[in-house]
């Protein structure tokens, strides 16, 4: 099930007592010491410091854009949350380690990357129609529908294939969200779900990014003006003194060079440089 490739991108990060460590457990860790910090935090009665970090529309369309990336770590180990972060993790765990293991350490971190950053830029882009507050997500569920999709017929829970859980799963969470009328995990759910699904695919070669055509910018005929008809030129007059030369190349074949005179050698020299330069040109 899983593949290991050549380069150091598929290694594990570190090894620990013999236990390879991935960055899927380095991003498990981080979020156990963001629930550590705001368990502190709450037992010194300091707990309101977490609502600078929570994601809220508003205050980022205000400028407050930090609360983007840190929303993720506003943990609270209250009773109802504790349960699910750890089945959260788990899977991040699990789930991500194969799928860092089959990508490797950086398209991995491009893809969790990805499934954190999406649904608080998405509910960003809608804040002004929907003003939302969100902490807590780790994007776990996601990561479980990327290894689903990178391997489909693997047995999950009960023999039952992965695929068929993914479907499954995301069909009740909908379901749940539609009956209560509960639209923000709802969109959120969506949308990480088919951006891991989209991501694998496209790394496996499946599908593609459609390229856009931008519309060519046509060139404009320009109609030139009437040049005025060139005059042929006037044919070279014949020269005169080849027939000199012929007269000097007969005299050679019947009495021989020796017969020329100086003057008619001089003649047929000349005679030859012209040619020749005629020939250069």
């Amino acid at each position: 099930m899983t593949f290991y490739g050549s380069s150091e991108e598929h290694d594990p990060v570190t090894w620990v007592r013999g236990h390879a460590i991935y960055a899927a457990h380095l991003v498990a860790l981080v979020f156990v010491a963001s629930m550590v910090i705001a368990g502190g935090l709450m037992a010194f009665h300091v707990g309101y410091l977490l609502d600078w970090l929570s994601f809220s529309s508003p205050a980022v369309l205000h400028g407050e854009v930090w609360r983007i990336f840190t929303y993720g770590l506003v943990n609270r180990p209250t009773h109802d949350r504790v349960l699910w972060f750890a089945i959260d993790l788990l899977m991040i765990v699990w789930f991500g380690r194969e799928v860092e293991k089959f990508f490797g350490r950086t398209k991995f971190l491009v893809l969790y990357g990805g499934i954190y950053l999406l649904t608080p830029l998405l509910f960003t882009v809608l804040g002004p129609w929907m003003p939302t507050m969100l902490d807590g997500e780790t994007g776990a569920f996601a990561m479980f529908i990327a290894f689903a999709a990178l391997y489909p017929n693997v047995p999950i829970f009960f023999s039952l294939l992965a695929k068929w859980c993914a479907i499954i799963l995301v069909g009740i969470y909908s379901l749940a969200s539609l009956a209560e009328h509960d639209w923000v995990p709802l969109l959120s759910l969506w949308a990480t779900t088919a951006f891991a699904y989209g991501y694998v695919r496209y790394e496996q070669g499946r599908i593609s990014m459609p390229r856009l055509r931008w519309p060519r910018r046509q060139a404009k005929l320009r109609v030139l003006p009437d040049l005025p008809a060139k005059k042929p030129s006037a044919a070279p007059p014949a020269d005169s003194s080849m027939a000199e030369v012929d007269a000097l190349l007969d005299k050679i074949a019947q009495s021989g060079i020796r017969s020329l005179t100086a003057k008619e050698r001089a003649r047929l020299d000349a005679a030859r440089e012209t040619l020749k330069r005629r020939a250069d040109r």
